[in-house]
Parts: C-alpha cells; structure tokens; sequence
C-alpha cells in the first residue's frame, strides 16, 4: 500500500508542473520517496517501483531541461541574462543521447541516470542551465560537433567584458559508460566539480570556439555527413562503380 501511493504520486507531481514551483515539487517529490523507504522495507521490492521512479524523474526532468536543435542551439549556450548577475561563468550540462541509429539501442540506461541528475541539479540552490540533444533527431548538430551519445557536454559560459569582448568558452566533452553510468556520476559532474577531471576541449569541433564554428563551416559539415550517414551502404559502391566506367 506504501508503495503504491508512490506510483500514484511521482506521475501526479510531473503533471502539476504548471501549479506548483519546480523547487518545491522536487522536494515533494523526494520527501515522500524518502517516507516511504524510511517507514517500510519490504523482503521483495515490486518492479513497478523503479518504474514509476523512472516516469516521475523524467516528468520532473522534462520541465527543467531544454531540447537542443539547430535553431536554438547558439541561444542557450549563450550566458543567460540571469548570470550577468552573479560572478563568474554560467554553467551548462548538455546531455548528448540518441536511439536505435545513432546509439544502437544501448543509451536507456544513461537516459534514466540523466533524467534523474537532472531532477536533483534543478533543486539545487544554483542549479546550472540544463540542456538535451538527441542525435536521432537532430543529426546534423551531432555531426557538427562530432559528438556521438552518450555523453555530457559541459561548458562554462564566460561573461562578456565591459569593451564587449567575449573570453573563451571551457568546453569539456565527457563520454559516458553505458552500462555502468548513474544518477550520482552525472550529478557530482557539477555539485562536487567532478568535471574539472576532464581537460577541456580546444580543437576543431569546438561548438563555439572551434574553427569551424567561427568560420561558419560547421553548418555544411554537418549536413554532409549527416546525408553520408543516411546513405545506404551499398550507393557509395554504385557511385565508385559508376565513376570509374566512365573514367575508363
């Protein structure tokens, strides 16, 4: 009975996302999670418990984090006018994932650690800007950057100066294992500052800094070999076939 009133819980607090404040329905949501696990222990633990877990963190995660394409992608790794407030760069977690194509089927379970993280990292005190890219969906963008799933894009957003000069961005790429990845690894990335392991990315594929992006080759890039991916194996033979006849 204790569990079920979890299961009932978790769905309904992603749903209310519109009446109650995501910091407080966070902490609702872990409170009477935590109750239940405090109040009973029970010898066999029912498979839809982890289930509905999973639903309520991706509920809650959905409202925090920001879907990435090719349209929006140089707003939300700009500093948001919010951080021009406080000192020191902006923080972004960008979540790079994908399906049957891009990621052969093997990124659920870093969907349902990323999906948790981000429920935990929207509660914090100063929870950095969260942000989604699926490589299935948007392709052309993964190609751009040369990022593959799953993994964690982390950035620091500099502030611009007072002469309207704009440092560098630190941009770290931090590949993710997919079958031993967790909530916690995700989350200490920002709260314990586990990404600075990791040395920051400097070269061509730069998603800001890098040289195709500031030279704006990095949107044709894309498109040519995200199109080479979507060629069937067996065209570029009847090309080569092709070209050499007529060479011949």
């Amino acid at each position: 009975m204790r569990y079920s009133s979890v299961i009932l819980a978790l769905p309904a607090l992603s749903l209310a996302q519109q009446q109650v404040p995501l910091v407080d329905q966070l902490k609702g949501w872990f409170n009477k999670a935590t109750e239940v696990v405090q109040g009973y222990v029970p010898t066999s633990v029912p498979s839809t418990v982890p289930e509905a877990v999973n639903a309520g963190a991706a509920g809650v995660a959905s409202t925090a984090v920001q879907p990435l394409n090719l349209a929006n992608y140089k707003q939300v790794l700009s500093p948001s006018a919010k951080a021009a407030q406080n000192a020191g760069p902006e923080e972004v977690l960008l979540y790079i994932t994908g399906s049957n194509k891009t990621c052969y089927g093997l990124c659920d379970k870093a969907d349902a650690a990323w999906n948790k993280a981000a429920a935990v990292l929207a509660a914090t005190s100063s929870p950095p800007k969260l942000a989604r890219l699926d490589c299935e969906v948007d392709g052309v963008l993964c190609n751009m950057w040369s990022a593959g799933p799953p993994a964690i894009y982390h950035f620091l957003l500099p502030e611009t100066l007072a002469d309207q000069s704009k440092p560098a961005t630190t941009a770290r790429f931090i590949q993710l294992n997919r079958t031993e990845i967790t909530a916690s690894d995700i989350t200490e990335l920002s709260t314990k500052e586990k990404y600075k392991e990791t040395t920051p990315y400097e070269g061509l594929f730069h998603p800001i800094d890098g040289l195709l992006a500031t030279t704006g080759a990095n949107l044709p890039y894309g498109y040519v070999f995200w199109a080479l991916n979507k060629m069937p194996s067996w065209l570029p033979m009847i090309l080569i076939s092709f070209v050499s006849r007529r060479f011949m």
